[in-house]
């Protein structure tokens, strides 16, 4: 099974900007969107052999996911089941026979980190929510998780300490999650890679610098690690401010 990610930053934006080669290009079973930025009805798109599903925030213009996928699913369901949690469209999960897909955007703490208090009761709330899934089925989420989790997954830690996406608050958080019984698959193929971003900056040419951060993940139940074949961060896609990243699995 090929599955990939992509936080596309605008999805009405990226669309002509490469984003229809890629995706035929790379034929994935399951294509995986953050930040869409869009209501489903603002862009006619459709791609040959998938289902599309999106979860769009109440405020236009913000935020939002979007899956396309070959598999058609048993089940889906958009949100967590928290009020307060599901207007800005986050989350979306297809159930399938044997596992859950979850494609999820993550609240940013934003400047000044006026919002890394509602970021942390988000992540609790998350969470729980996988924790359910997985009691019953084993489950792979994806997205754009906002957060460095070690120094390793960022070009300058000293200097982000205490920057959204790097506080100790955060990074605590992603801990957590994957001492719940989870696998950062990349960072389980690839312990010690360096260098390795999915994300950089429209500042100070940081992407041409390769300054960035790896903040896009393929995070699966610790059970299925036996069955990662590969993760590839395709950084060479542009389009966005982040690139995709592609999780090869067997099926499960």
């Amino acid at each position: 099974m090929k599955l990939i990610t992509w936080n596309v930053n605008g999805l009405r934006a990226v669309i002509n900007k490469g984003f229809k080669d890629f995706f035929v290009q790379s034929n994935a079973d399951i294509f995986c969107i953050q930040e869409t930025k869009m209501q489903e009805g603002q862009l006619d798109i459709q791609f040959d052999g998938y289902q599309k599903y999106f979860n769009s925030a109440s405020k236009k213009g913000y935020s939002g996911t979007a899956i396309f996928t070959k598999k058609e699913p048993k089940q889906i369901t958009y949100g967590i089941g928290v009020e307060e949690h599901d207007t800005e469209g986050r989350v979306i999960t297809l159930e399938y026979e044997t596992f859950y897909m979850v494609n999820v955007y993550t609240p940013n703490s934003q400047r000044e980190l006026t919002r890394l208090e509602y970021r942390m009761k988000w992540e609790d709330e998350f969470r729980k929510y996988l924790k359910t899934l997985d009691k019953k089925k084993p489950i792979i989420v994806c997205g754009d998780f906002n957060v460095a989790h070690e120094e390793i997954d960022l070009k300058n830690p000293k200097q982000n300490r205490k920057s959204a996406g790097f506080t100790d608050e955060e990074r605590g958080k992603m801990t957590e999650l994957l001492q719940s019984g989870y696998i950062d698959t990349y960072r389980y193929l690839y312990p010690e890679e360096t260098d390795c971003y999915t994300w950089w900056s429209y500042m100070m040419k940081a992407r041409e610098k390769n300054i960035g951060w790896r903040i896009d993940y393929f995070i699966v139940s610790e059970r299925l690690k036996e069955k990662i074949e590969d993760v590839k961060i395709h950084s060479y896609v542009m389009g966005s401010d982040h690139c995709p990243v592609e999780l090869d699995i067997q099926e499960i």
